[in-house]
């Protein structure tokens, strides 16, 4: 398995913790808030193993969402399975472009994340931070003092909330953009089970941001 190391600016991959710092109904303005954000399907157009930055394509609201969550004063992290990695279809520098080619678009500044795990596990290798694993979200939160009451978990994929969940902070679903092609299209069937178990789905970024008054 590909082993990442961390980055600059706060940045983190493969788990190792850097900085860091959401919650559903009522959040004082006083309390710190973390908002741990899947990649692809929830920032960017879902394309199948991405390694060219110049097929990124920021979602629809995603920047409007990113600028209420800062004027909020939440710390942001980027957290991604990227299997192509342990695939070897592609390398975590070819990630790492990725990622730099869509902060730049998103354009509010280069310091965006907090921190950043990249999971390049396989999925037939053994999990360390490969979401559902909780790993990043827990060494995370317990690194920088933040309450699991005011975190949140954001994705278009089962991975996603199941990992929110595993951690034991709010899990929110949203849509991806692609409504035929997305993980939250083809999981939505299982709705109503997700949501007796607290997942709290929406159709973008966006529209949660929206939802909590921010």
């Amino acid at each position: 398995m590909a082993n990442a190391a961390p980055e600059a600016g706060g940045d983190v991959s493969a788990g190792k913790v850097g900085d860091m710092s959401d919650c559903e109904g009522n959040v004082h303005s006083s309390e710190r808030l973390a908002v741990f954000l899947d990649r692809d399907g929830t920032l960017i157009e879902n394309r199948h193993y991405l390694a060219d930055p110049q097929g990124v394509v920021v979602l629809p609201g995603v920047v409007e969402a990113i600028r209420r969550l800062l004027a909020r004063g939440a710390k942001l992290f980027l957290f991604t399975n990227q299997s192509g990695v342990g695939r070897g279809y592609f390398s975590l520098d070819d990630v790492r472009a990725v990622n730099a080619r869509m902060i730049e678009e998103i354009g509010l500044g280069v310091d965006l994340f907090a921190g950043v795990c990249i999971a390049p596990e396989a999925p037939c290798e053994v999990p360390l931070y490969r979401k559902p694993s909780p790993r990043f979200l827990l060494e995370t939160l317990h690194a920088q003092a933040i309450p699991a009451a005011t975190c949140w978990m954001v994705g278009d994929s089962p991975s996603d909330w199941e990992a929110g969940l595993n951690a034991g902070v709010h899990a929110v679903a949203v849509g991806g953009g692609i409504p035929a092609q997305s993980a939250f299209a083809k999981n939505s069937g299982d709705r109503h089970a997700w949501e007796l178990r607290g997942v709290r789905f929406h159709a973008g970024l966006l529209d949660w941001v929206v939802s909590q008054g921010w």
